[in-house]
């Protein structure tokens, strides 16, 4: 069942994102414009693209909205983890863009400009306003299990990052007269960018692999088939992730002499149990065997020693 609730606050954050990047690339490049600041501009440029990557959650978001059907059966909520991928070639194209730029820089010798009193404000401005949006997209998303809201809120992350080492540069620059200081510390910002690519490109696999990163949800559902009369032998365990919801197939065992009715009444007291404990959970299937039964073909789960 699609969470309706959910995707409109996504949709919402996305919005946010949108109009405050817009804000703050019109402000910055206007300034970096009147101040002579090229610094003040890139960061602007940089804000503009941001836009884009906004705009992609933005889509996202009305992408999942869409109900299940017969191509996607499972609906389209790993859209958000497609989304959030995509977000990660974006961070690092942007760290491998900056990383060239600043080698390119110092190989011709550093250099730096110093851009006047205003830009210098706009940049101070532009470090509050995306720490702001970090927090509040970074908070969203884990709160609604979403990657690409935490994907990019990390982003903001990198610009807030990207912006205060812009007035580190110029502050050596100006008032140690060591201009070399700027382009250093934004050859390791450019690191720490494409590290944080990396990672958010690395979570993403696990879930679009079918994994599952919090591997204690095992035990959860071992302990609570344990609880259930007349259940055995739970085995075969496969939990993967849509989006923030789990989809769960298990095996158990029952008495042989069981009716079939009775059989289905012990896998839906589990199926009930899963949803009312674990929540966030959008499908369960039950596969009842008889007591003692064995197939050697099984080679896919896990089973209660695994864990």
């Amino acid at each position: 069942m699609i969470n309706k609730e959910r995707t409109q606050k996504i949709i919402r954050a996305s919005w946010i994102a949108v109009w405050s990047n817009a804000g703050l690339a019109i402000m910055k490049i206007t300034v970096g414009l009147l101040a002579g600041s090229l610094a003040v501009i890139g960061d602007g440029i940089d804000s503009a693209g941001d836009i884009i990557t906004s705009l992609i959650t933005l889509f996202t978001a009305r992408v999942i909205a869409n109900p299940p059907n017969r191509k996607f059966p499972y609906g389209y909520s790993k859209a958000d983890t497609v989304a959030a991928k995509g977000l990660s070639f974006v961070i690092l194209f942007a760290g491998a863009q900056l990383a060239i730029s600043t080698i390119r820089r110092i190989s011709q010798g550093g250099g730096n400009e110093i851009p006047e009193t205003i830009a210098i404000f706009a940049i101070i401005i532009s470090i509050v306003a995306k720490l702001a949006l970090s927090v509040y997209l970074l908070k969203t998303g884990r709160r609604l299990d979403s990657p690409m809201l935490i994907a990019n809120g990390r982003n903001m992350s990198n610009d807030v990052i990207l912006s205060a080492s812009v007035l580190v540069g110029l502050f050596f620059t100006i008032y140690f007269e060591m201009p070399i200081i700027d382009p250093i510390f934004a050859l390791l910002i450019s690191i720490w960018i494409l590290k944080s690519g990396y990672d958010i490109f690395m979570e993403t696999n696990v879930e679009l692999m079918d994994g599952i990163s919090d591997q204690s949800i095992y035990k959860k559902i071992f302990n609570i088939v344990d609880t259930v009369e007349g259940a055995s032998n739970p085995h075969r365990l496969r939990v993967r992730k849509l989006a923030n919801l789990y989809v769960i197939g298990i095996d158990i065992e029952v008495d042989p002499e069981l009716k079939v009715a009775e059989a289905h009444k012990i896998a839906q007291t589990i199926e009930n149990k899963f949803k009312k404990e674990l929540g966030n959970v959008y499908d369960v299937m039950v596969h009842v065997e008889p007591i003692g039964n064995f197939e050697k073909d099984e080679k896919f789960g896990i089973s209660g020693r695994d864990v």
